[in-house]
């Protein structure tokens, strides 16, 4: 009966991720949770899914690679990368980026070249930032350390009793069929559409601007007495005066005769600004003022943001800055901004205060756009940085130090150094993963302790018995695979671990092409942009709609399954 219930929690648990509307967070926390207080696990068992030893891994890791994406010798290089035809210039980039996201984290890998790409004029962006977040994708399944979704399995794994997986124990299926996988992008890139960056006569539209004539009555009158902040739809974002920009603008600012009212929102609501007796409405003549101060960029898997509505956060008093548009792939939302919930990806363009590159949130909520450049590492701390990345690394492989223990070595000289400080590991510190991760392993021990997981396993094997071990293998691998296009590739590592153990140990099998099926499968998300971060970086600024991602990673996708069902089962025997 317990395992009956469990399961139908986890169905529950499922629909709830599709749907969205709440954060994988705050589900997979509350469901850890109510299995404790419900009894279905001990309360060391939960304590324990915390304390995991892979998860302490991953968390050190991404602590590390905050140093490491402040090196500007990847943006340096990035530039030649690009140079040439559309082909080679495709084929070096997604060569360098596979490499790179084989060791660095493959989000900031995406991040530091989505500038780079978004800003030059030589090819359209379009063509090549869903091949750069797929090849990230790619390189980063062939290690351990290359994505977040193979040290999450590795987690499990410790978690279960079995031994931890090797740095490289991924790479004799994971460099074969990235190899191919990135064949097949070069033929099915041909689909990608060819949308030229925005000019700034495009993003016109999002403004409405009013002078106010001399004699006016609402000059010498501050924004909150004229009621210009409550507008049906309208929001004052900027003052141009005698030349100068005022922005953002408070309600206590002062009006004078010849300022330049600038306006947002629903700038078709022309009607909510006739009501003012000396406002005079015309044309862009601060345009080259606007252009000054505007900054497009992408919220980020970390931002605070997501889930969010700009009234909520009191947006501009975090940044500085007021929303002028925000995108949604190819898809200029409109209505009343403030009211819009925001996702991940979603993108924005701001007109930005003085003082915006100072605010110390930047990093941690949007991925930048513009020119703006933050605190770069000098050529000297980039070298000490990635040298010692790569000695941890070697260690590891060879088995002379644990990855752990190399991790905290290197954190600790970064500290030491002032490469890294406690207030830029204080910012940018993974609580929202932990949440995941930790309680995904107390709902994968629910649902082994309950006996739910080997309900599963048990109809896996009704399903597949006709086939053998190899028709389960597939149907665990094809079961991740559907998770991860729906859901996020954590969770559908998470949801599917217990599953493939149980199946294993129904059939009588070796556990490790089950734990395999589950990391690639779990990886293979290249139809939606929803299931990995990266693809959700990419989205907006590349102007993307679902059926770009559908006609490019199809192709990608079967290729890369066929790539993962011939090896794993020769390189790791049932």
């Amino acid at each position: 009966m317990e395992a009956t219930l469990v399961l139908a929690s986890i169905v529950l648990l499922l629909a709830l991720l599709i749907q969205g509307r709440l954060s994988p967070a705050v589900l997979f926390g509350s469901w850890a949770s109510g299995y404790l207080v419900l009894g279905v696990i001990t309360e060391q068992q939960w304590l324990s899914s915390f304390t995991n030893p892979a998860l302490i891994t991953l968390l050190v890791l991404m602590l590390v690679s905050l140093a490491l994406e402040r090196s500007p010798l990847l943006e340096r290089f990035s530039g030649a990368l690009l140079k040439g035809n559309e082909n080679l210039a495709s084929l070096r980039l997604m060569g360098v980026t596979a490499t790179l996201s084989a060791f660095l984290n493959n989000t900031a890998v995406v991040g530091t070249l989505l500038g780079v790409i978004s800003r030059q004029r030589h090819i359209a962006p379009s063509r090549l930032l869903i091949p750069l977040s797929f090849a990230s994708v790619l390189g980063g399944m062939t290690t351990l350390i290359g994505t977040s979704t193979n040290l999450v399995v590795n987690s499990f794994v410790v978690n279960a009793g079995l031994p931890a997986l090797g740095m490289f124990e991924f790479a004799a299926v994971g460099v074969p069929v990235a190899l191919l996988s990135l064949t097949i992008i070069m033929f099915s890139r041909c689909w990608l559409p060819r949308h030229q960056p925005q000019t700034h006569s495009a993003q016109q539209p999002y403004f409405l601007e009013a002078r106010i004539r001399p004699g006016s009555e609402l000059a010498g009158r501050s924004i909150e007495q004229n009621q210009l902040r409550n507008l049906n739809g309208l929001f004052l974002l900027e003052i141009v005066r005698d030349g100068r920009l005022i922005s953002p603008v408070g309600p206590d600012e002062t009006l004078e005769e010849n300022d330049v009212l600038v306006f947002t929102g629903e700038v078709e609501k022309v009607q909510a600004l006739q009501s003012f007796n000396g406002l005079e409405l015309f044309g862009s003549g601060a345009d080259w003022l606007l252009a000054s101060n505007l900054m497009e960029v992408v919220i980020s898997s970390q931002s605070a943001l997501a889930g969010c509505t700009l009234q909520q956060v009191d947006f501009r008093t975090m940044f500085n800055a007021g929303v002028v548009g925000i995108r949604r792939g190819n898809k200029r939302l409109t209505g009343k901004l403030g009211t819009i919930r925001l996702k991940v990806g979603d993108s924005l363009l701001l007109a930005v205060g003085h003082d915006f590159t100072q605010h110390r949130n930047i990093d941690r909520n949007f991925h930048l756009l513009g020119n703006w450049q933050r605190p770069r590492l000098s050529n000297r701390q980039s070298m000490l940085a990635f040298t010692g990345f790569a000695a941890v690394v070697a260690l590891a492989a060879f088995n002379v130090l644990p990855l752990l223990n190399g991790l905290l070595l290197l954190l600790a000289g970064l500290l030491l150094s002032r490469i890294l400080t406690l207030g830029e590991l204080r910012r940018r510190f993974p609580f929202e993963l932990v949440i995941i991760i930790g309680s995904a392993l107390t709902v994968a021990k629910a649902m082994d302790s309950s006996g739910a997981a080997q309900l599963v396993a048990d109809g896996m094997r009704e399903l597949f018995g006709g086939y053998g071990v190899f028709g389960a293998f597939v149907g665990v691998y094809m079961m991740t695979l559907l998770l991860t296009e729906t859901v996020t590739n954590n969770a559908a590592a998470a949801l599917a671990f217990p599953v493939g153990l149980s199946t294993a140990q129904a059939f009588g099998a070796d556990p490790m092409p089950f734990i395999m099926a589950v990391a690639f499968g779990a990886s293979a998300c290249f139809m939606v942009p929803y299931g990995y971060q990266t693809h959700l970086m990419v989205y907006s600024p590349g102007h993307y709609r679902m059926i770009d991602f559908i006609k490019t990673g199809l192709p990608v996708s079967l290729a890369y399954s066929a790539g993962v069902i011939t090896l794993v089962p020769v390189i790791f025997p049932f």
